[in-house]
């Protein structure tokens, strides 16, 4: 039911998923850009409806407290305990660690405002649980939610970054000015 529902909104909104969702893969890492409003979000969850898949996201703890906390867990959220002892990379490593099947979606960006490059949080992450990253590009310009291939990171951390990076200019997000 709600994967009809999610696809006839998306149908409405004029917009498609394309490339291949590889519901092979148990552990992956999706970023999705460019990043640029709250709508990339709601396309999002759309897209999870959509795929019928257990994605996930993470946040800061306290956005999962009353009175909307049940709304971001049903959602897919996943809360992170502040813990200074224990960087937010490591934490979601060790999630990766303790789950069998795992898909966490994140903004490389880490934020909606503009910026000249991506954070390095996300591959940070993909290595050290050694998992993929699946990018994805929020293609407001063509109304496109578009999967491309899964990229596993290697030892030359520069390469990689610049090759994930590439695949993003020009991609159109809802503020097109905010985007790489």
């Amino acid at each position: 039911m709600i994967q009809r529902i999610s696809k006839f909104i998306m149908k409405l909104l004029g917009w498609k998923i394309t490339g291949n969702y590889p519901y092979q893969l148990k552990k992956k890492l999706i970023i999705g850009a460019p990043h640029t409003s709250n709508w990339d979000f709601i396309i999002g969850v759309l897209v999870k409806g959509a795929l019928q898949d257990d994605l996930k996201y993470i946040g800061k703890a306290s956005l999962f407290r009353p009175p909307l906390g049940w709304i971001m867990k049903a959602l897919g959220g996943m809360p992170l305990e502040e813990n200074k002892s224990i960087s937010l990379v490591q934490k979601v490593v060790n999630l990766y660690g303790n789950n069998e099947n795992l898909t966490i979606a994140m903004s490389p960006e880490g934020q909606r405002k503009k910026t000249d490059r991506f954070r390095t949080g996300y591959y940070y992450i993909a290595k050290g649980a050694k998992i993929p990253v699946l990018p994805v590009h929020l293609d407001f310009g063509n109304k496109r939610f578009h999967f491309l291939d899964p990229f596993y990171p290697s030892d030359e951390t520069e390469k990689d970054l610049a090759y994930i990076e590439s695949l993003f200019v020009g991609i159109e997000g809802y503020r097109p000015e905010d985007g790489l």
